[in-house]
């Protein structure tokens, strides 16, 4: 068996496994993928929380839903000036006034708190002002080439963030 299917068979049981605790009565969760031209994947997977029911706070790591986003990827990903190797990760988007950062950490322990000295990427995000609000947190990807752009719209703001592959 190919290490390819290995490991993409570990990232749909990883995938499933929020979907089917969801069922259960946990918090639903939401994924968003990037698929390569040569067919490898980056998934985020995130809980999309109602904009009115949770105001991150300026300058600090955001959970959104009390758990921080989930990154998977299948290639080595550059994100501003840093890499990241392929694994799994955790994600925190760091609101501020007139700009949000994005936070690629390695601690994937459920329940962990943040904890920067466990970060392996930082970027500044672009951001604007949308005239739409989004009612709940959207995280999407746009991809062009070897460059995955992640997305993320939460009430009036939309932050961009290109991860690029190796």
């Amino acid at each position: 068996m190919s290490a390819t299917l290995v490991w993409r068979a570990v990232l749909v049981s990883l995938l499933w496994t929020p979907c089917l605790a969801a069922q259960a009565g946990g918090a639903p969760s939401s994924t968003t993928t990037c698929n390569l031209e040569d067919g490898r994947q980056v998934y985020v997977r995130y809980n999309p929380v109602a904009a009115g029911k949770e105001k991150p706070a300026n300058g600090k790591p955001w959970s959104p839903g009390g758990a921080p986003m989930t990154l998977f990827t299948e290639a080595q990903l550059t994100l501003g000036s840093s890499t990241i190797p392929i694994g799994a990760y955790s994600v925190y988007p760091i609101p501020a006034r007139d700009h949000w950062t994005v936070v690629v950490n390695k601690n994937v322990t459920p329940g962990a708190a943040y904890d920067d000295k466990q970060d392996i990427a930082r970027s500044t995000m672009e951001t604007a002002q949308v005239e739409q609000s989004a009612t709940a947190l959207e995280v999407a990807f746009a991809h062009v080439g070897a460059r995955c752009t992640l997305r993320i719209y939460f009430g009036k703001t939309a932050s961009f963030a290109d991860f690029t592959a190796k």
